[in-house]
């Protein structure tokens, strides 16, 4: 199920990505709004940046400096992607701001999702021992980093192996950190985050 959200959600980005390419996506989004600037980003974010698709994260309430960041690393090829790294060159620096500005001041919504009680129990403590200290109350409100309590449990999961896989970057605290926390306590942390309310 999970991977036909997956190529529902990479065909119709690849179409709205097609369809600025095809009109120079740097003419058309110069000098627009911010309502024309997050209409790409609708279609997968879901409006104001809350997601609805379980492998697509919610990016309201994200921090300025870490969307300028994330999207910098899209642009640049740092992060994997299927996507992403193509919508994110139609972007000028300016219009990610803008666009950053936009979606620090939506809130967060938190995924309604179900969860294991016992594995979130579990990833309660590892949290609190490996991640609180940059993931502040409980995944909820990072200094520079995403936020993980409610995203959607696919996403995290997924995200969480990348890490161990090396397919996406991390500093070198979070490698030793995740390195402790061990592969196989993925789905507790994952609980965790589905947990919280």
């Amino acid at each position: 199920m999970i991977s036909r959200l997956i190529k529902a959600t990479a065909f119709a980005a690849g179409l709205i990505t097609a369809t600025l390419s095809s009109a120079n996506a740097a003419d058309v989004l110069s000098g627009a709004t911010t309502e024309a600037l997050i209409l790409p980003c609708a279609g997968c974010h879901g409006n104001d940046g809350v997601s609805k698709g379980p492998a697509i994260p919610t990016i309201s309430g994200f921090k300025k400096k870490y969307f300028i960041k994330t999207m910098a690393k899209f642009k640049d090829a740092e992060r994997n992607s299927t996507i992403m790294s193509r919508i994110a060159k139609g972007y000028s620096d300016e219009e990610i701001e803008q666009m950053a500005k936009y979606y620090e001041k939506k809130p967060f919504v938190k995924a309604d999702q179900k969860f294991d009680a016992a594995l979130a129990e579990k990833g309660a403590k590892l949290h609190e021992e490996f991640c609180e200290s940059c993931h502040k109350k409980q995944g909820q409100k990072p200094k520079k980093k995403g936020i993980l309590a409610g995203q959607w449990s696919p996403y995290i999961r997924q995200e969480l192996h990348n890490f161990f896989s090396e397919k996406r970057d991390m500093s070198r605290l979070m490698g030793k950190r995740l390195k402790k926390v061990g592969k196989e306590n993925i789905e507790a942390l994952v609980n965790f985050y589905a947990s919280v309310k």
